[in-house]
């Protein structure tokens, strides 16, 4: 009886085996979702320090495309510096937040030939103070969230 049943067992063993070759498919894994959750991870923190410059630099490229007076553009300057960098780092925190929520899909789907949209889009639009596309990640630092 114990034969039986571990012939059995083996005959179900090859069944699956030889079904499982015969329905797979080629190997063909999308890692796009997880390079971007890593990418949002990694760079996220650095973004939230460097918010300051990308502030500040966000003020003075508009400084110098306004058509103002120099006493509008004094005043100006201060209140945009806060504003810009608070809004950086808010953007900046969403961008870890993404990152975090995408983790999951991005390693569930690695199998497979399928991506998830961006749930957080402008680290991959707006310019940043270092963007450099290389085959492992996209390396974009800095981002100024407001272009």
């Amino acid at each position: 009886m114990t034969f039986r049943r571990a012939l059995h067992g083996v005959l179900l063993g090859l069944i699956a085996v030889c079904f499982t070759v015969g329905v797979a498919v080629p190997a063909s894994a999308s890692s796009a979702t997880l390079k971007r959750a890593v990418t949002n991870l990694a760079f996220g923190p650095l973004d939230f320090a460097l918010s300051p410059i990308t502030g500040t630099t966000g003020v003075y490229r508009n400084l110098e495309d306004i058509d103002d007076s120099t006493g509008v553009r004094i005043v100006y300057a201060v209140p945009g510096v806060v504003w810009n960098t608070a809004f950086n780092m808010g953007g900046s925190v969403l961008r870890v937040f993404s990152g975090v929520l995408e983790m999951v899909p991005g390693i569930l789907l690695l199998p497979f030939e399928a991506d998830m949209s961006p749930l957080f889009a402008p680290p991959d639009r707006a310019p940043a103070l270092i963007d450099e596309e290389t085959d492992w990640l996209s390396i974009k630092i800095g981002i100024n969230y407001l272009d």
